[in-house]
């Protein structure tokens, strides 16, 4: 019949187009050799020289220097604060994820919106937000004094474990929200009405239908705040005091300031093979089929409230998202117009109120001293260091993901070969490069080089999260029609591939440049005094006395969170309906 020899015809075209297995291995080959060349030399040569220097016989007293203790107490305090934040996130994000997953409210993809952007803010800008809130000259603080007249700041919740726990609250209540939210949304209802059918309340019905189902990206979304927390470097550096150590924070200490690599190495050990397993962990938990049955295809249709209940849910948690996310972004920005005191060296009456004093600062160095680095290059250092990290991260990025595409038996061990960089912190990086580029062979290599290579070994998972699984939903159906049209490779990749992987190209792109813009824990040890970072400056400023210090932080932190605000506009206009950020 005419449908069999179609058939037929259309097998043999597709057995014409498979390549040779030689030739299919050498093409996975040379797309694999730049990204695991990268990775060889600047990733895992790093970890091996921290490696050697843990284990070094050049230390004199070998492992006897180094106490227990000094390993086990922020071990402990790293992970207490980990799991307590992670607990408190599962609080707010739980709920906000069933708001976002089957209500229809004014306002609902304003505050969608706005609920992503603490996600990929800067940990410095983080860290200013709440300086300026709960600070001792933070709003609420001076709002209180005001009110009830009271000669002192009554609240004293910097440098301490509140502090740390709300900001990583802050930070990743968007991973819960985006995660769980995306699969409740798609989860069938039949399985729920059918259990209340049977004669389940709907409490009951929750809990032994809709939250097993929902379990394992419950699990997965927790493992991967877990993780963030862990890492984190910024918020409990600025936040906490000398008391509140995390593994990130003693390795810095450690190798900085203390100049004691080998206990620094020992930690960057630890603190490795802890990230390491629990990225494991939630890459295994993403991988389970167990209630991926009951998810369908398509989202289920949002419905505006309709009892009291409802409507009193609804308005108690757009103010509480409200509250924790929009009052510590417009403390800063409003923060950052106003003077309350005198700088330092200033005599006479202050002006207080609003100035734009702390913004024209950015331009001038009014002291002329020659060693003074005006925070304008700051940014620009940033910004060319952000963009050859949009440049490395794509290129190995979309050459890394063609390799995993590939039909090749090896990818399954390869593919955590790429990915490892997810699990690493920045910290153990950036010590890593002070101790594997040292050497001769690098010694005329300046640091600054290293920063955005640095910068692209932090954004390159991301890059191949967002662009494999695009790649894998193009039909190789296209690619045939292209081929037996006589279309070559690199035709077929520059008119089909590339218009289809656009969008997911560009998505890539903002988040490579908007990471480097706001990664801190790498360049803290790769930038120089003659050429910080925004972060770095922005940590420097603030840790510095002074209120003409404090305010140039502050503008500075505000230019960059309007930064990443855009960039998540741009990510959430960019990308197709119904594609996920995660």
């Amino acid at each position: 019949s005419l449908g069999a020899s179609l058939d037929r015809t259309d097998a043999e075209v597709r057995e014409r187009m498979k390549p040779s297995g030689n030739k299919r291995v050498l093409r996975a080959g040379l797309l694999w050799l730049l990204p695991a060349a990268f990775l060889l030399v600047f990733f895992y040569q790093p970890l091996l020289a921290i490696l050697r220097l843990a284990f070094s016989p050049a230390f004199e007293g070998g492992w006897q220097g180094i106490s227990t203790v000094q390993v086990l107490k922020p071990l402990g305090f790293t992970l207490w604060q980990a799991a307590l934040s992670t607990l408190l996130t599962l609080l707010v994000g739980l709920p906000a994820a069933y708001l976002f997953s089957h209500f229809d409210f004014k306002g609902r993809e304003a505050l969608r919106l706005l609920s992503l952007l603490p996600f990929i803010l800067p940990t410095v800008v983080v860290a200013a937000c709440f300086n300026t809130l709960l600070g001792p000259r933070g709003w609420l603080n001076l709002g209180l004094m005001a009110l009830l007249n009271l000669p002192e700041p009554p609240i004293h919740m910097l440098q301490s474990l509140p502090a740390i726990l709300l900001a990583h609250v802050f930070y990743n209540t968007a991973i819960i929200i985006r995660l769980v939210s995306s699969a409740w949304s798609r989860l069938d209802q039949k399985l729920v009405h059918a259990a209340q059918m049977l004669g389940a309340s709907p409490w009951r019905a929750f809990r032994e239908v809709t939250l097993p189902l929902l379990l394992p990206s419950i699990t997965g979304a927790s493992l991967l705040v877990f993780l963030f927390d862990f890492t984190s470097f910024g918020v409990v550096l600025m936040l906490g005091g000398p008391q509140f150590a995390t593994l990130e924070v003693e390795i810095y200490t450690q190798a900085l300031y203390m100049l004691n690599l080998r206990l620094a190495a020992v930690l960057s050990l630890v603190q490795l093979a802890c990230t390491l397993l629990v990225a494991w962990l939630q890459s295994r938990v993403s991988q389970l089929r167990y209630g991926k049955a009951a998810l369908s295809a398509e989202r289920a249709n949002l419905r505006p409230p309709r009892s009291t209940a409802e409507k009193a849910f609804i308005g108690v948690m757009v103010v509480l998202l409200v509250l924790l996310i929009l009052t510590p972004l417009l403390s800063l920005i409003t923060r950052s117009f106003v003077t309350l005191e005198a700088a330092r060296g200033e005599r006479g009456q202050i002006q207080t109120g609003f100035t734009l004093r702390y913004y024209q600062e950015l331009f001038q160095n009014r002291t002329g001293s020659l060693f003074y680095v005006p925070p304008i290059t700051a940014v620009r250092n940033s910004l060319t260091y952000a963009l050859l990290t949009v440049l490395i991260a794509t290129i190995l990025g979309l050459l890394g993901a063609y390799a995993l595409n590939q039909p090749w038996k090896a990818n399954r061990i390869l593919e955590p070969f790429f990915m490892l960089p997810l699990g690493a912190s920045a910290v153990t990086l950036g010590l890593g490069f002070l101790v594997a580029f040292r050497q001769p062979a690098w010694s005329g290599m300046p640091f600054p080089l290293l920063i955005p290579i640095a910068h692209a070994l932090v954004a390159l998972p991301m890059v191949v999260r967002t662009l494999l699984p695009a790649l894998r939903s193009i039909p190789s159906s296209l690619r045939q029609a292209a081929s037996t049209l006589g279309a070559n490779e690199q035709r077929v990749f520059r008119e089909v591939d590339l218009p289809l992987l656009l969008r997911p190209l560009l998505v890539s792109m903002v988040f490579a440049f908007t990471i480097s813009l706001g990664e801190f824990g790498a360049s803290s040890f790769l930038s120089s005094a003659q050429t910080p970072t925004i972060p770095v400056a922005i940590y420097r400023y603030i840790s510095q006395p002074g209120a003409l210090n404090y305010g140039q932080a502050l503008a500075m932190s505000s230019l960059l969170l309007v930064v990443c605000a855009a960039g998540i506009f741009l990510i959430e206009k960019i990308r197709l309906p119904g594609e996920e950020l995660y």
